[in-house]
């Protein structure tokens, strides 16, 4: 805890405080109006994070008793060691509190459940327009220039 931040796992009572962050989130990258997310994407979202057999994971960032950011990490099997490795999938903080080390005290908490599960490595991916988190990112870990390709499977998309 820094500050007045309490990082802790999300619980069912948060799930409109998150929804409110998941909804700044994916808006951010252009989740919005007509390219929103679906009702039904994010209410599965939310019930895996509250599900102990699912492998992905919700923390929040609480100060002065309001919910403030987020992280969602996913722990999984990978090919290019025997263990298991950590993908943190979404970082988020509301704009007001940027700057104030809410970032940085939910990247260094998936590190520590990293850690606890015995698990060496943590990756993660941004856009490369969002240069006030990579100036974070430059200081917490180690840019591997590597660029993600995507290719949607969905039959119904164009």
């Amino acid at each position: 805890m820094t500050d007045g931040i309490v990082i802790r796992d999300a619980a069912e009572q948060d799930f409109d405080l998150w929804c409110n962050l998941w909804t700044q989130y994916n808006a951010f990258y252009g989740r919005e109006g007509a390219t929103a997310l679906s009702e039904e994407i994010t209410l599965t979202t939310w019930q895996r994070f509250l599900s102990p057999q699912t492998p992905v994971h919700c923390l929040v960032a609480q100060q002065d008793g309001r919910l403030r950011g987020l992280a969602h990490y996913v722990f999984h099997l990978n090919t290019i060691m025997i263990d298991d490795t950590c993908y943190l999938q979404d970082l988020f903080t509301e704009p007001s509190s940027r700057g104030g080390g809410l970032g940085r005290n939910l990247i260094t908490e998936v590190f520590e459940r990293a850690r606890q599960a015995e698990i060496h490595s943590v990756y993660w991916h941004t856009h490369a327009s969002n240069e006030t988190a990579m100036r974070l990112y430059d200081q917490v870990a180690i840019d591997t220039s590597f660029t993600v390709y995507r290719k949607s499977l969905d039959t119904s998309a164009v």
